[in-house]
């Protein structure tokens, strides 16, 4: 299995906007989080062994953090033709059997990974309040097959420097996983 590192979009980017359906056929938008004092965008999947390692821990840690305003989306740009397990048939399963309690949308169209130069999963995004980017890139060290232990040190460090008003770090590591599964011919010039 070939792996993918983040695209690493430039920090101060201002966030994308999307509108997208959650599993239930719900339009979630990003207007729909303006009073958060943060938002972290997650670009996943089903089928990947990389998210498959982290998906307990991020469960466990968004979930406290959501506790404390901050608003999270999952979003899988996966072509599910050729991937069904990334159908969003299959993302509900994979909700209820992780627990999440963000709004897991799909991407169908592919555009909004494109706009965020999104490249692999799990790639994070954490904007401020004014929906600057601040950290982009991994979860935290751990990956399948090493015996680091799956923290979220990273992106925890990140939120928690938002929430208190600190800078972020700005020495971050890309985010390394499986590829998004581009459809035919659409893969964005930046990929690959």
């Amino acid at each position: 299995m070939a792996l993918t590192p983040s695209t690493m979009l430039p920090l101060g980017t201002v966030a994308p906007d999307f509108s997208l359906p959650d599993t239930n056929g719900r339009i979630v938008s990003m207007t729909d989080f303006d009073d958060a004092p943060a938002l972290l965008v997650i670009f996943m999947c089903n089928h990947c062994p990389y998210v498959k390692h982290v998906r307990k821990e991020l469960a466990r840690l968004v979930g406290e953090y959501q506790m404390k305003g901050v608003a999270v989306v999952g979003i899988n740009s996966n072509d599910a033709a050729n991937y069904p397990e990334d159908s969003p048939e299959k993302m509900k399963d994979e909700m209820e059997a992780n627990g999440y309690t963000f709004p897991y949308l799909y991407d169908e169209t592919q555009e909004v990974a494109k706009a965020y130069r999104a490249a692999c999963t799990p790639e994070f995004y954490l904007f401020d309040a004014s929906r600057r980017l601040v950290y982009r890139g991994q979860m935290d060290d751990s990956r399948p097959g090493n015996s680091v232990p799956v923290t979220g040190a990273d992106i925890t460090e990140a939120i928690g420097a938002v929430l208190e008003g600190r800078p972020v770090n700005e020495i971050q590591k890309p985010g390394v996983g499986c590829s998004i599964k581009w459809k035919a011919g659409a893969a964005p010039d930046y990929f690959g």
